[in-house]
């Protein structure tokens, strides 16, 4: 009996954080345990987070009397924040196109 959707593989899922040398990190498993729990909370913590600063660099661009090294702070962090976010969408696709 052949089923082509069967995959023997167990699915993995892209961790929030990296490890060693900014390498990334991937939990093997059913995403049911402390490890899955602990990811989702990171999670939520990264994007609250993103959304708190995406204000505060609204309202210090809005005041137009930003040093360079205020800027190029902001910039910083930002950048990190992105990479953040970007690294959570791309772990929840994945599990999403792993469901269809």
């Amino acid at each position: 009996m052949s089923d082509e959707s069967y995959d023997p593989t167990p699915p993995s899922r892209l961790l929030p954080w990296t490890g060693p040398e900014g390498k990334p990190c991937y939990l093997v498993g059913d995403g049911v345990g402390h490890v899955s729990r602990l990811a989702d909370q990171i999670e939520s913590v990264q994007l609250g987070m993103a959304g708190g600063l995406l204000d505060h660099a609204a309202d210090l661009l809005t005041e137009h009397r930003l040093t360079g090294e205020e800027l190029h702070y902001l910039a910083r962090r930002l950048s990190e924040s992105l990479r953040d976010v970007k690294r959570v969408a791309e772990s929840r696709g994945a599990r999403l196109v792993r469901r269809e």
